[in-house]
């Protein structure tokens, strides 16, 4: 009889880790801001969308259309957004989105 060997829940979890995502995020950023405005405020864990970056409602849906391109139906960035409140919108940081995307590829 042969079994079938179940996942340790102690090893780590495959997918990408914060580092990478962060540098996708990075990535996917310089498609939505001007090089010049993306230099002037590195992006970090902290970094706040709107209040930081100046960006708009429709640079947040280019940026997850982005994302979403790179990660698929894995990532549901619109229930994302539906759960957050407009203040929680208006004061999203990198950080997380960062670990939301991470969290849905585990």
């Amino acid at each position: 009889m042969t079994t079938t060997p179940t996942p340790d829940a102690s090893a780590p979890a495959h997918g990408p880790d914060e580092a990478e995502v962060l540098t996708a995020l990075t990535e996917a950023m310089s498609a939505v801001l001007d090089p010049v405005e993306l230099e002037a405020t590195p992006l970090t864990m902290d970094t706040r969308f709107v209040e930081d970056l100046d960006l708009e409602s429709i640079d947040l849906v280019t940026l997850t259309g982005l994302l979403g391109s790179r990660y698929g139906d894995r990532v549901d960035f619109p229930r994302f957004f539906a759960s957050l409140e407009l203040p929680e919108i208006i004061g999203l940081s990198v950080g997380q989105v960062v670990r939301y995307v991470a969290g849905c590829l585990r």
